[in-house]
């Protein structure tokens, strides 16, 4: 088999889906995911913060499986907070909500609302856990809304993710683990065994309903009960 980050840096870089991998192991997809990260800071990418995978129940059984994983964030990623994003550049885009935390020293300094545009370089959108964990948990750009201090309770906020002004989805951060707090708990332990320290930086903590697809043109915000809002467009 060809190198397996070549294969799936390359279907990223021309928004070619490509065959299930088959790897084997989630430590063979965690192997693979640092290869792939490998090449994307060879070209200039930056590390700004981690992403956690499946975290709800609803995304777990969307995609088929149900281990919570976790990929990383870069800067060619981001996607500033009401800004437009070319949905071109990907295989098959979708957008979720999610609470995002703000980590510094290893502890939750802030929390926001957030959005996440996945994408899967695998055809049909259909994969393996280990291989959705060397595709980078399916990254592919985030948006981040206002910073807030972290509420006494975030284990039952309301969640709306809205397309051209239509709600699409509901849900609650419930949805996350129970509380979003545990996915950062539960990030920080599973990224030490396989190496990562999440330490500084942005973390998302899953998604709060069902990913739904992004359109050209599409205007996209989710609203979280007490966090605020997040917003991203995709160019037509």
């Amino acid at each position: 088999m060809a190198d397996p980050a070549a294969l799936l840096d390359e279907a990223a870089l021309n928004a070619k889906a490509i065959p299930q991998l088959d790897l084997e192991t989630v430590d063979e997809g965690y192997a693979v995911q640092e290869t792939l990260l490998a090449r994307r800071w060879a070209r200039g990418e930056r590390l700004v913060g981690y992403k956690m995978g499946l975290t709800s129940k609803a995304k777990m059984a969307q995609v088929g499986v149900n281990e919570v994983i976790f990929g990383r964030l870069t800067d060619a990623m981001q996607v500033p907070d009401g800004g437009s994003v070319d949905v071109a550049r990907f295989i098959h885009p979708r957008v979720e909500p999610e609470v995002a935390f703000l980590l510094r020293d290893g502890d939750i300094v802030a929390v926001a609302a957030a959005l996440e545009l996945i994408d899967s370089r695998y055809a049909d959108f259909k994969f393996t856990l280990p291989d959705v964990i060397a595709d980078n948990t399916s990254g592919a750009a985030f948006t981040v809304g206002a910073w807030h201090p972290v509420p006494v309770g975030i284990d039952n906020l309301g969640v709306l993710l809205e397309i051209d002004g239509k709600v699409v989805q509901v849900g609650s951060t419930a949805a996350i683990l129970g509380d979003p707090r545990r996915a950062w708990r539960d990030g920080v332990a599973l990224a030490a065994r396989h190496g990562v320290e999440m330490s500084d930086g942005i973390l998302l903590a899953g998604a709060a309903t069902a990913a739904v697809p992004l359109a050209p043109g599409a205007h996209v915000r989710t609203v979280v009960q007490s966090l605020g809002t997040a917003s991203l467009r995709a160019l037509p």
